[in-house]
């Protein structure tokens, strides 16, 4: 883990325009996760099952200055684990760690294989499989959090079913602050075939890639959207086989789906028009918060959308 005052320095200028979060109480519900391993990147989780019978178990990574549990709580991930009857784990960042809370994305002491912060966060999924028995599980992330959700989608494609990578960065995009700032404002320096090519070394053997949704805005000016089309376009690369393309059009936001003829896509990329960082929530569907920073009002209520794209079955009352 790095905690010199020079990387706390560098990591406070990557998000040093964005506003804070308010960070609330620890809410019902939510239970600590103590004992999960080795956890070299120094994080702590919390996790909510609504029911002894979950069958999935959902990964939620935070952004920066934001707090795991309110971010849950206001994009309705909450909500949604109550209906869809899954399980909801919520790896933190701490502000020793990083002066704004991010996950250390660019770091390669936080970001390869096996190694701080991922390997801590990968631990936390083997404890709650290992103590609830379940065999299914996805993972999104915004921001910092969508950045090192890629890292351990490529890192590690077989413990995940399916991915959500919202306002975030493709893995391997940066190794150090100046790439990292380069990647976050132009988008990513390597090709979709040169960012295969990395992935699939040491995973040789996988014939199956975990599914993955990607979520953009076209106005973000803090992680420049070529990330996410960049990331989408490296992971249709990764199927077994060639996927079909299409794409769909509407007033707030254009689709692009790659999938094998009449299976359920492989990937989809979701392009909101204007949008800035963040995430969208659809308040008419209930507990979300349009007012949270980095949430915005939308037609499209991105976690609902990421939940029926993972193909998680509602809970039958």
């Amino acid at each position: 883990m790095l905690s010199t005052i020079k990387h706390i320095l560098w990591v406070s200028l990557l998000f040093i325009s964005l506003p804070t979060l308010a960070m609330s109480q620890t809410l019902a519900n939510f239970q600590p996760l103590n004992s999960f391993g080795d956890n070299p990147g120094e994080l702590t989780a919390s996790y909510l099952s609504p029911s002894k019978q979950a069958k999935s178990l959902v990964v939620l990574l935070h952004g920066c200055v934001q707090k795991g549990e309110t971010l849950a709580k206001q994009s309705g991930f909450v909500a949604l684990a109550k209906q869809y009857n899954f399980t909801l784990l919520l790896p933190q960042q701490s502000q020793k760690n990083n002066v704004k809370s991010c996950f250390n994305w660019f770091s390669e002491q936080d970001s390869a294989k096996d190694q701080g912060e991922v390997l801590s966060i990968k631990n936390m999924i083997s404890a709650v499989k290992s103590q609830t028995g379940i065999e299914q599980v996805y993972i999104a992330g915004l921001s910092a959090g969508g950045a090192i959700t890629s890292a351990l989608l490529t890192h590690y494609p077989e413990l995940f079913t399916a991915g959500a990578v919202i306002a975030g960065l493709p893995y391997p995009c940066a190794n150090d602050l100046a790439k990292a700032i380069s990647c976050m404002r132009n988008g990513p320096s390597q090709s979709a075939t040169e960012l295969v090519n990395l992935a699939k070394k040491g995973n040789e053997t996988v014939k199956k890639w975990p599914r993955l949704i990607v979520i953009t805005g076209s106005n973000d000016k803090v992680v420049n959207p070529k990330n996410s089309s960049r990331l989408a376009v490296q992971w249709s690369k990764l199927a077994e086989k060639p996927l079909a393309t299409s794409k769909i059009s509407s007033a707030d936001f254009q689709l692009t789906l790659w999938q094998d003829n009449d299976k359920p896509p492989q990937v989809k990329l979701v392009e909101i028009n204007d949008l800035g960082h963040g995430l969208t929530v659809n308040s008419a569907f209930g507990n979300r918060d349009a007012s949270a920073p980095f949430l915005f009002e939308s037609s499209l209520d991105s976690a609902l959308d990421i939940v029926k794209f993972w193909r998680l079955k509602e809970k039958t009352l």
